[in-house]
């Protein structure tokens, strides 16, 4: 999963949320100096990791990319993902996913001092396009998809993955839909033992 289902697997303690966002930039146990809440946010972002990468559903997703994009197919997945979150957001939240979107780009911007260096580097990018609610359109996804493709060198080839996502667009929303099922139930209870 990329950034909007870590944000809203959280919940809605927002320090949880900013430790499930900056964790990919957390170097192993090099969090300590975080208050404790954004220190559970970052385990949660690796139990959730770990608990998407050994999914037989996510893996079917996966395989069915891997002869075009080999390993860039579980980063491809993770976006197409969110892709399926923003899109049928209302299946999942109340609040429309604009204000979603504005609300933590400002829980963000007034903790800036807490994030890594290389968050606030690309955050106010990610703010000016709204990177978070443009994963609900194929061009949204497109754009991100060619940004990271141009970060490999264009060795990934990860520009051209809206080609598999329109071709088998029905079952990677339903395996997005049968996976996150069950993906919301297990960030629930790891949030609860993260209390203990």
């Amino acid at each position: 999963m990329n950034y909007l289902a870590h944000i809203y697997l959280s919940g809605e303690i927002e320090e949880l949320k900013i430790g499930n966002f900056i964790a990919d930039s957390i170097r192993g146990n090099k969090f300590a100096h975080f208050p404790k809440k954004v220190q559970e946010g970052i385990m949660l972002h690796r139990h959730l990791d770990t608990f998407t990468d050994k999914h037989p559903t996510v893996r079917k997703s996966t395989h069915r990319l891997f002869d075009p994009y080999s390993h860039y197919s579980a980063v491809i997945v993770d976006i197409l993902y969110d892709h399926f979150l923003a899109k049928n957001w209302a299946t999942y939240s109340d609040i429309p996913l604009y204000d979603y979107t504005q609300n933590f780009y400002k829980l963000l911007q007034d903790n800036f001092e807490m994030l890594p260096s290389k968050v606030q580097n690309f955050l106010p990018y990610m703010v000016k396009d709204n990177w978070l609610y443009n994963y609900a359109s194929i061009d949204g996804i497109g754009k991100i998809l060619f940004q990271m493709d141009h970060r490999t060198n264009n060795k990934s080839r990860m520009q051209y993955a809206t080609k598999e996502l329109q071709l088998y667009y029905q079952l990677f929303e339903l395996e997005f839909t049968s996976f996150f099922e069950e993906i919301i139930k297990y960030s629930a209870e790891e949030i609860q033992q993260l209390k203990t």
